[in-house]
């Protein structure tokens, strides 16, 4: 964990998240969701490709066969460059007072996004799963704000971040169906150390977590609840984190700025920056959505 942290772009994204790597394209998918943006990160130009929509952008996700499936405030859609946006599910449309955010796609290329009140009051949000034929199906409820989600395949494992649990949950999950059960916590956050947020999970099956207020991204064995590596990020608001690069060694990470006061910024100038760093570790190949 001695790599040094860069920052490749000086976006000031007003509330940066949802970083997926594209091993086809080699560049990093990711949102500004409060900027209502999909971001694509050329590392090889050091250059973006920006696209703009009328509505929050709360995640994008590479499809099977070209574009990008956007979770936007309201549903689902599908997004290719010179093409109007395809409606495939509308969600939630009796919570106006909701939006979707958090998504990432199992290996069997289901999409899995949640739910958020966008005045953080209560718990009125929830889980779904879109699978591959267009169906979707409520998987939890009774949620704070839906955010970091990875899996382990090989341990039947689906981990799962209600950022305002201050906790990471870890599922049994089945590969097969997509079916959960025996929710319970693999990680507790401490106090004072921020909010977790986004998430991703390494080649030896450990977590790196986001820390909104925290400044920072952590490493964790869920199986111990350990916290064994810790990345600072010279930015307060830490938003999630994803393996990318040709060898899945580089770790992206997304930070936010909207909301700070002037004494903030002045003292993380960088804030809604993306940064990346070597941790010495391997990623987990992305999902592409088949949805």
């Amino acid at each position: 964990m001695t790599g040094q942290i860069e920052l490749v772009m000086d976006a000031k994204a007003a509330l940066g998240e949802g970083p997926h790597w594209d091993p086809v394209e080699g560049k990093l998918n990711w949102v500004d969701i409060d900027g209502k943006e999909l971001r694509v990160y050329d590392p090889h130009t050091g250059s973006e490709e920006i696209y703009s929509f009328d509505k929050k952008v709360g995640a994008a996700v590479p499809a099977d066969g070209g574009g990008w499936i956007l979770v936007l405030q309201d549903g689902i859609y599908r997004f290719k460059i010179n093409e109007p946006l395809e409606l495939l599910a509308l969600v939630e449309a009796e919570l106006p007072g909701n939006r979707l955010n958090d998504a990432k796609c199992d290996s069997r290329g289901r999409l899995w996004f949640g739910s958020m009140n966008m005045k953080n009051k209560g718990r009125a949000g929830s889980l779904y799963v879109m699978e591959p034929d267009g169906g979707v199906r409520k998987v939890l409820s009774g949620i704070g704000i839906s955010n970091g989600l990875a899996w382990n395949d090989s341990l039947g494992l689906m981990y799962y971040i209600d950022t305002l649990t201050f906790a990471v949950d870890v599922m049994d999950y089945s590969v097969q169906d997509g079916s959960v059960s025996g929710r319970r916590t693999a990680v507790q956050f401490a106090e004072g150390e921020g909010w977790p947020d986004g998430m991703t999970i390494d080649s030896e099956g450990m977590l790196w977590v986001a820390h909104w207020a925290g400044g920072c991204v952590s490493r964790w064995n869920p199986h111990t609840g350990e916290q064994i590596g810790r990345i600072e990020v010279p930015a307060h608001y830490v938003t999630s984190c994803t393996f990318g690069g040709e060898n899945l060694d580089e770790l992206y990470i997304t930070t936010a700025r909207g909301g700070m006061s002037p004494e903030e910024l002045e003292r993380w100038p960088l804030a809604g920056g993306l940064f990346r760093v070597k941790p010495g570790v391997k990623g987990m190949k992305g999902n592409f959505s088949s949805c």
